[in-house]
């Protein structure tokens, strides 16, 4: 099988104002590919995403979603939407050409219902091939609602990007109601904590020394996925919305985590 690993740039601004990400075909015989393992990087509540899991005995990050106020979708999988949504790889901060972007126009982790957590520096290039799984621990004030996670590499500053560069590798979402099930929809107790998996599409990615690996929670990320009204009725006959106070849990006994295959760079 043949595979794009992407990185390898210098992150700077080519002539046709992309960022040069890089990138080249490898092949293997399998996927994830040979030499790659199982990795979970923690949520600490410092906002650090570390190989070390919490080890306080309760602890947790909370926000407000509102969905009357999703976090827009900025670039991604699908490049097929436009122009409604615009696909590809994109600094994690809108604009005018994305859909329900709104002035004035701060970086999507400035959001206050977007948990943001990143890991140092890397000494070292990382590379990340494989699936992309959260492993969550959760709970709502709402008997719905979604929660959504997206993996980014973020590019050190340079003269082209004096800020760095956030740019968004995979995403995934899932809605709560169906904690047991896809078959059988159960509200989610407020209060109670549950035990929740995110898939993400896979990504394969070089992370060059000096980057972080950058993992923003939250509970929305339109028009790529529709918006939860946090009330626990089915979409099509949904006549109102909730604001929902969710939480994600980040303790020693529920030590949520991001689950990615890697190996040294």
């Amino acid at each position: 099988m043949r595979y794009f690993l992407m990185g390898g740039g210098d992150g700077r601004r080519d002539e046709a104002g992309r960022m040069r990400h890089g990138g080249r075909w490898h092949t293997d015989t399998q996927w994830p590919p040979a030499g790659t393992r199982e990795t979970a990087f923690y949520c600490h509540t410092s906002g650090e995403l570390s190989r070390e899991r919490p080890t306080a005995t309760r602890a947790w990050v909370e926000y407000d979603f509102d969905p009357n106020d999703p976090v827009p979708t900025l670039g991604g999988q699908i490049t097929s939407g436009e122009p409604v949504m615009v696909g590809g790889a994109f600094d994690q901060v809108p604009d005018e050409r994305f859909y329900g972007a709104r002035p004035p126009y701060l970086p999507l982790n400035s959001r206050p219902d977007v948990i943001s957590l990143t890991t140092p520096p890397l000494e070292e290039p990382l590379v990340v091939a494989g699936p992309v799984t959260a492993r969550l621990f959760i709970s709502s004030s709402a008997p719905d609602t979604d929660f959504t996670v997206k993996l980014v590499d973020v590019h050190p500053p340079n003269e082209d990007y004096p800020h760095g560069f956030a740019m968004n590798l995979t995403e995934g979402i899932f809605r709560c109601r169906f904690h047991e099930s896809f078959e059988r929809p159960e509200p989610l107790e407020p209060g109670e904590v549950y035990e929740i998996e995110i898939p993400a599409p896979d990504t394969a990615n070089r992370f060059e020394a000096g980057h972080r690996l950058r993992v923003d929670i939250s509970s929305s990320d339109f028009p790529r996925f529709d918006v939860n009204s946090n009330t626990g009725v089915p979409e099509a006959v949904s006549r109102r919305k909730v604001v929902a106070t969710n939480r994600v849990h980040m303790d020693a006994d529920r030590s949520s985590a991001v689950l990615l295959w890697t190996q040294p760079g």
